[in-house]
C-alpha cells in the first residue's frame, strides 16, 4: 500500500527503465496529475476518508506502476513518431546508400526544419527577450510578479510546442504534455516554484539560442543548395539557352561538353551530399532539444 504519490511515482519510474526520457516524463505526468485529483475528489465527498485510503482507491482505478508501465508501453509501440523510422529498406551498395538519401523521410524533415528554424527562432528569442525585459522592468510594480509568472509559464508552453515540431520533423520522441503543476497554490507560490525550476531556464536558453541556430541552419542549407542547382543548370543554359557559364564585360567563354558534364555532376554531388549534412544536423539538433527540453 503507497502513503504517498511520490512513493507511486517512484515506483512507476523504476518501472519504465529503459523506456525513452520523454515518454517517462508523460507517464510521470499522467499518473502525478490523475492521482492527486482523484484524491482530492475522493476526500472532499469523504471527509473522513483518510489520505493513505483515498491514494489507494484512486491507484485500483489507475492500475499499478507495472500495469501502468505496460500500458505505455503498448502505446508508444503504436505511436512512434512518423519519421522515427526512416527509410524502409536500405541498399546495400555504397553508392545506393549515398543516392538513396533523397527517399530518407528524415533528410527531408530534416531540411523543413532548418528552413523554418529561422522563424521559429525569431519568434521565440524575441519573446524570451522581451518577456525577461519587461518582468525586469515590471518588477518594481504591483502588477510585475504576476507578469513574471504569465511569461514563465508561457516559455513552458512554447518549448512544449517546440518539442512538438522536433518530433514531427526530426522524429525525436518529445513530450506530449506539460508537466504536472500543482492546482490551488498562490501565485507567488506558483512563480516560487517556475523560478526554482530548471526546466524553466533550460527552455528560456533554448528559446534564446534557437535564432542564431535557426539563422545558421537557413543560411548554410540556402546556399549550398543555391550552389549546387547553379552548378546543375549551367549545361543547361549553355546546350538550350546559349548563355555561357563564364561571361565578364568584355568576353563569353563557353565550356566543351564534356567540362558541363562534369558541372552537371558536381552540382548532383553537392546537393546530394547537402542532403546527408542536413540528415546529420537534424539527428544532432533532435538530441539537443532532448537534452534541453526534457526533465527525466
Amino acid at each position: 500500500m503507497y502513503k504517498t504519490v511520490e512513493d507511486y511515482l517512484a515506483d512507476l519510474k523504476q518501472e519504465l527503465a529503459g523506456s525513452d526520457q520523454a515518454t517517462i516524463q508523460d507517464a510521470l505526468s499522467d499518473a502525478e496529475e490523475h492521482l492527486r485529483m482523484a484524491v482530492a475528489s475522493l476526500r472532499e465527498d469523504k471527509p473522513d476518508l483518510a489520505e493513505e485510503t483515498a491514494l489507494q482507491t484512486a491507484i485500483d482505478q489507475y492500475g499499478s506502476p507495472a500495469e501502468t508501465a505496460a500500458a505505455y508501453a503498448e502505446v508508444e509501440r503504436r505511436t512512434a513518431p512518423g519519421l522515427s523510422s526512416g527509410v524502409n529498406r536500405k541498399s546495400r551498395s555504397f553508392l545506393g546508400r549515398f543516392f538513396g538519401v533523397y527517399a530518407h523521410t528524415r533528410a527531408w524533415g530534416a531540411i523543413l526544419y532548418m528552413l523554418i528554424a529561422l522563424v521559429t527562432g525569431s519568434l521565440y528569442f524575441t519573446w524570451a527577450v522581451m518577456g525577461l525585459s519587461f518582468s525586469v522592468s515590471f518588477s518594481i510594480f504591483i502588477f510585475g510578479l504576476p507578469f513574471a509568472l504569465l511569461f514563465l509559464l508561457s516559455v513552458r508552453g512554447l518549448a512544449l510546442l517546440e518539442g512538438r515540431i522536433v518530433e514531427a520533423l526530426l522524429g525525436v520522441r518529445m513530450p506530449r504534455r506539460p508537466l504536472f503543476a500543482p492546482r490551488g497554490l498562490k501565485w507567488l507560490e506558483r512563480l516560487k516554484m517556475q523560478l526554482l525550476d530548471k526546466y524553466t531556464w533550460l527552455a528560456l536558453i533554448y528559446m534564446l539560442l534557437q535564432m542564431p541556430l535557426g539563422t545558421l541552419y537557413f543560411s548554410l542549407l540556402t546556399t549550398l543548395f543555391v550552389f549546387s542547382l547553379s552548378l546543375i543548370a549551367m549545361p543547361f543554359a549553355q546546350l538550350l539557352l546559349q548563355i555561357p557559364p563564364i561571361q565578364t564585360s568584355s568576353t563569353m567563354i563557353f565550356l566543351p561538353f564534356w567540362a558541363l558534364i562534369l558541372i552537371g555532376l558536381a552540382g548532383i554531388l553537392t546537393a546530394t551530399l547537402t542532403m546527408h549534412l542536413a540528415r546529420g544536423i537534424g539527428w544532432l539538433h533532435g538530441r539537443y532539444a532532448k537534452f534541453m527540453l526534457v526533465t527525466e
